[in-house]
């Protein structure tokens, strides 16, 4: 079995046995600053709807739950600690402070509709309702766009994750090229999660 396959095996049957909570949790960890990127979660959910073990609605349902409950807690993080408190235990989270500066830049420039665009852009989707509480954005529009985004991104990747199903025998003939591509990135994110963590721990230090 191949790293494709063994990720695939192992992490389906994660999802399925603890049901739409799993699918909840993670997205919920993705709309805050944990680093678990929602391509890593929705199409494997996407998978067990095409096995008929989820449905389509429900998990569109639970995952834009928790991907609004996830933005909440990171939307009033801003709100009530600010800046002080980002500095002071984002290194804890693997908080990138360069991202944040970017992230914060952009929602100024560009406002409210930012909510809504950011649900579709890698990393910044993690970190942009920090500023939107920050900037004491109305939460009810806070709400409303993270709502429409995430719903419309979280079917998007749904969608791919059943059509991956009903092709997998055609993903199958290319799965060396895609145990490479998967070994790589794995050893990417431990590299960086490491340096992350070795710059937290000599700030730590030197505080």
């Amino acid at each position: 079995m191949g790293i494709t396959e063994f990720l695939v095996q192992y992490i389906v049957a994660f999802i399925a046995g603890t049901g739409y909570a799993s699918v909840f949790f993670l997205m919920a960890l993705e709309s805050m600053v944990a680093p678990v990127p929602s391509e890593a979660v929705m199409p494997f959910a996407g998978w067990l709807v095409a096995q008929g073990q989820f449905t389509f609605a429900g998990v569109v349902f639970f995952s834009t739950l928790g991907s609004i409950v996830g933005s909440l807690i990171s939307y009033y993080v801003g709100y009530f600690g600010g800046r002080p408190l980002v500095d002071r235990f984002g290194k804890y989270l693997l908080l990138d402070h360069h991202h944040l500066e970017l992230t914060e830049k952009y929602f100024n420039k560009k406002g409210d509709i930012t909510i809504f665009i950011c649900r579709f852009i890698p990393i910044v989707r993690h970190l942009i309702s920090i500023p939107a509480g920050m900037g004491k954005m109305n939460i009810w529009k806070f709400s409303i766009y993270t709502i429409i985004g995430a719903g419309l991104w979280n079917s998007f990747l749904t969608f791919v994750g059943i059509k991956l199903k009903s092709n997998w025998n055609e993903v199958l003939k290319y799965s060396s090229v895609i145990d490479i591509v998967v070994l790589i990135v794995l050893v990417l994110i431990c590299i960086y999660a490491g340096c992350k963590f070795y710059k937290a721990h000599q700030k730590n230090k030197m505080a």
